[in-house]
Parts: structure tokens; sequence; C-alpha cells
């Protein structure tokens, strides 16, 4: 499935129906009168969060979206049908913007959860709703509202507890194929990863969903490499996890490039916690991870955590981090039949 974050489409409420003008004609009946119904009432747009989707994809090859109009009213005092509703399915995590890219109409977060954009038109009024008693033969009506008509866009901000940052080549693949079911493509070149992956770890009895995102160089906040419009992604992560190789650059050079990106990219990244974790430490001695991580905590990084995203070693500490920056879960049924509550308290590396 091709993933898509960001589409353009166009919306359209129905219009309401017109009223009717119609009279009473029936043999013996010397007097009928007006009998024209009201019309029906146009569509509303309706935008619903459901789970299960996370790609716009269906909106690159459909994007226009119109709701039925009103029936017309009819004679003996029948009133029209009201349009159909137009209800868009959207994945958890969309926003609806204006065509401004900037105004933010709605923001989805919850399955389930609707919200109409666009009402229809009230239907038209016939004319047996005009009668008086000074007024028995009235021939006036409505035409119906008119309906409502606007393009937004729509953009995908995918929902994750954690999300996975680094320079191109960190491991981020690999890691994320090593503690959750995901297969995110692993290649000894820049950018193999170049679309957000998702991934669910179960660890100690809990879950929480882990996003990978494509690496970040310099320049990033200026359109270099595949620049930063995936880092909106990230935007609702608890905790970020920053991945740096300890068999590439400068660790503190590294760490400091993309800290300068999430900076840059604002929007409440820059101050996200961070679990800095220096990976494949598989491929160099001991004493030089030692080193790196002096380095790294002399650069100011609270507590390095030497992993291996290839052998799955140290994963679990860092596992145990993130838990901590997570809401408590279900409880765990041990296997001698205790029960063992989620830990509720902050985490503060040491």
């Amino acid at each position: 499935m091709h993933f898509l974050d960001q589409a353009k489409i166009y919306i359209r409420s129905g219009a309401g129906g017109p009223g009717a003008v119609s009279f009473r004609r029936e043999k013996y009946v010397e007097y009928g009168g007006p009998d024209g119904g009201n019309g029906g009432r146009g569509g509303d747009v309706v935008f619903e969060a459901v789970a299960g989707l996370n790609t716009l994809i269906d909106f690159r090859y459909t994007q226009h979206f119109k709701a039925q109009r009103g029936i017309h009213g009819s004679g003996k005092d029948r009133n029209g049908a009201a349009g159909k509703d137009m209800v868009i399915k959207v994945p958890v995590g969309t926003q609806i913007l204006d065509d401004d890219r900037e105004t933010v109409l709605a923001d989805l977060t919850e399955a389930g959860q609707r919200i109409t954009l666009l009402h229809g038109g009230l239907g038209g009024r016939g004319n047996a709703s005009y009668k008086t008693s000074t007024n028995r033969a009235p021939r006036q009506h409505q035409p119906g509202e008119p309906f409502e008509e606007m393009w937004v866009w729509l953009r995908l901000k995918l929902l994750a507890d954690a999300g996975l940052v680094g320079l191109p080549n960190a491991g981020k693949s690999t890691f994320i194929n090593q503690i959750t079911n995901a297969k995110a493509k692993v290649g000894d070149y820049a950018f193999t990863t170049l679309r957000p992956q998702l991934g669910v770890v179960r660890h100690k009895g809990r879950e929480f969903v882990l996003a990978d995102i494509p690496g970040l160089i310099a320049g990033a906040a200026e359109g270099a490499g595949v620049g930063d419009r995936f880092l909106g992604h990230i935007e609702r992560c608890r905790v970020l996890i920053h991945l740096i190789d300890a068999n590439g650059l400068d660790p503190v050079e590294a760490l400091e490039v993309v800290e300068e990106e999430l900076a840059a990219y604002g929007a409440g990244l820059e101050g996200k916690p961070r679990l800095v974790a220096l990976n494949k430490i598989d491929l160099i001695d001991t004493e030089l991870v030692r080193a790196f991580s002096k380095e790294l905590r002399a650069a100011g990084v609270a507590k390095v955590f030497p992993i291996s995203g290839a052998t799955g070693k140290g994963i679990g500490a860092l596992l145990d981090a993130v838990l901590e920056y997570l809401p408590a879960q279900t409880v765990t049924e041990r296997p001698d039949g205790e029960r063992e509550e989620g830990d509720e308290r902050p985490w503060s590396p040491l």
C-alpha cells in the first residue's frame, strides 16, 4: 500500500429541495385548497475517523465529494425526503485544513470521532404552509437553501507513543524490525526509509506504538534530503528516541545536527523528552563505547543507552525507560499468579 499523508479534496453539501405549489383536485370536492409539501433538507458533509487506516492514498484518485440534495416537495402534502449525508472516512490522526493550509478546521484524534464540516441547506416551504384565513389559495413557495462548498487539505499525523529520529543509516529500520513486527527496508545506503513506519512494541506486558521517520540531515528544514515534512508524524509522541550510529560520524556532531533540525522545525519537538541511544555497539569495542558515551554526556545528554539493533543488546533497558513516559496500561498477569501494575512515576535519568 502506498503511503500518502496529505491530499486536497473538494467537498459540497446538498442543497435543500424546493417546496411545491399544488392544489387539491378531487371529484366532488368543491374547495380543495393548497396541498404543496415542503422540500427535503440537503445532506451534510461529515468526516469520521476510523481505525485500520494509515494513509490518505484513496484521496489521490477520488477528490470530489458531494452530499445528496434534498428532494422537492409534491402535491397531497407530501414532503420531500432529506438528502443522504456524505460521510468521508479518514485515518485517526487526520487534520482538516482550510485551503490556505494554515487554518486547522478539525483534528480527528480518536477512532469513531465525527465532525460535520458543511451543513446541507434547509428545504423550502410548500404553498400549503402559507395558507391563512385571509390567503386561502397561496401560490408562493421557497426554493430551498443553497449548498455549501469548499476545498480543504487533509493532513495525516500518525498517532504514536514514541518516535525514532536520527541521521540516515543510524540503524532506525533495523531497530524497529528488532522490537516490532514491522518489516522496514534495511540497506547499506542513505535514505532506505522514504516514508514513516509504524510498529507495535510489546514489552513487559505493555504495548506502545513506535514511529520511524526518514533520516534527517543538515539543512532538512530548508528541504535537504527528504526535508522535514515527515516530522509532523512525531509531533504527538510522548517521547523521542534519538539513535546515534556509533560506527559513523562523530557522535556529538550527529547529535547536534538532528537537534538543530528539530529546533528549526518547532511545533514543540525541541521540548519533547529525549532518550539518546548509541547504536551499533556490536561493531566497536567496549572502550570506544565508553568514550563515546562520555562525550555525549559532556555534550548535555543526561543518560546514554548503548544498544545494538542487530543483536538486541541493551534494548531492554531502553524500552524500560520508554515505558516510564507512557501512562499505565493494562495489568500484567505474571506466571506465578501475581499481578503487576504499570509504573506511573516519571522517569528521571541518572
